[in-house]
């Protein structure tokens, strides 16, 4: 549901213009735009502004980084996210005097999917070559994290982040516990559900080539006959065998980097207890995911906070130096 050229237009008009975003970084992200909404009034547009997905990745912001914080905007999907980057620069260009963006602050993050998107005059042609560029093994690739503007997460979508091994300990202290398919949650039961559903994932299947190169580094895995079968097999064979902790993590990224989690998410549930939405316990637990990365930025593994580390040296501290 991409934006119309008159819609994309209004939006990023809106954006420079918005006062707020004036000697700030700009952070453009996915989720809801004015058109999913139904709504393209002035109202709707900051309304978007404290959509949930922006609201983790403020959440996500490193806990150290208190001043000058950047400012996000949900933008549509990933192709409405990348219009909008290139947009927001043309129409600075074309009239600076009524923007008070600077173009060197302006950042997009976009979701890793199966799917290719195809990026037009950008240093990267297109959303693989960008995650082949910055990550490697699961990890980001310092060295290279300078050369980017449009960042991808390393994991598929951001729903993926929400399910990470080292957040067990998060959930079990949650103070209304998380519950998936009527028990307390258990992210190896939810890894296992998801394995279950590898070989009749037809998204996966249309994509398998491209997922298979981006997990190849994992000893172990069935990952040169394109069979979704031989692969399911290897990689629950390797899970429920293995007792090195390092190999059982990296086989648990792998599946994070292929295989969509936003259906097995939406399966956690609130206690019987609870007397709220559904839908708001899930975003008020992913804020809660989002302050745990918050204190992770020094970790390559860490993508989202690293992301935001990345951004603070490469912007803010330049500028001061």
């Amino acid at each position: 549901m991409s934006l119309s050229s008159e819609q994309l237009k209004k939006w990023c008009e809106f954006i420079l213009k918005s006062r707020k975003i004036q000697n700030k970084i700009v952070v453009l992200c996915e989720g809801a735009s004015p058109k999913i909404q139904g709504r393209e009034s002035p109202q709707a547009y900051r309304a978007m502004e404290q959509m949930p997905d922006a609201n983790f990745y403020k959440a996500c912001i490193p806990a150290w980084w208190r001043q000058n914080r950047p400012e996000f905007f949900n933008c549509g999907d990933r192709k409405d996210v990348i219009d909008t980057y290139f947009t927001l620069l043309t129409l600075h260009e074309q009239d600076s005097t009524n923007s008070y963006l600077d173009c060197d602050r302006l950042f997009a993050m976009i979701d890793l999917d199966l799917h290719l998107q195809a990026i037009e005059n950008y240093v990267f042609t297109d959303t693989e070559a960008i995650f082949c560029n910055l990550y490697e093994k699961s990890q980001v690739q310092k060295q290279n994290v300078a050369q980017h503007r449009i960042w991808i997460t390393g994991l598929i979508h951001k729903e993926a982040y929400f399910l990470t091994p080292e957040l067990q300990s998060l959930f079990d202290d949650y103070p209304n516990s998380p519950i998936y398919q009527e028990n307390l949650v258990s992210l190896t039961n939810i890894y296992s559900d998801m394995a279950d559903g590898i070989s009749s994932d037809g998204d996966l299947q249309l994509n398998l080539k491209r997922a298979f190169d981006r997990i190849n580094h994992c000893s172990g895995l069935n990952c040169t006959q394109l069979d979704l079968d031989k692969f399911q097999d290897s990689w629950k064979h390797q899970f429920q065998n293995t007792t090195d902790a390092t190999q059982k993590h990296e086989l648990i990224l792998a599946l994070l980097t292929i295989k969509k989690a936003k259906d097995y998410w939406k399966q956690i549930k609130p206690p019987g207890d609870w007397s709220g939405d559904e839908k708001n316990f899930r975003e008020q637990l992913s804020l809660e995911i989002g302050r745990f990365y918050s204190q992770q930025s020094s970790d390559v593994k860490s993508h989202i906070p690293f992301f935001f580390k990345a951004l603070h040296e490469s912007v803010l501290t330049k500028h001061l130096n």
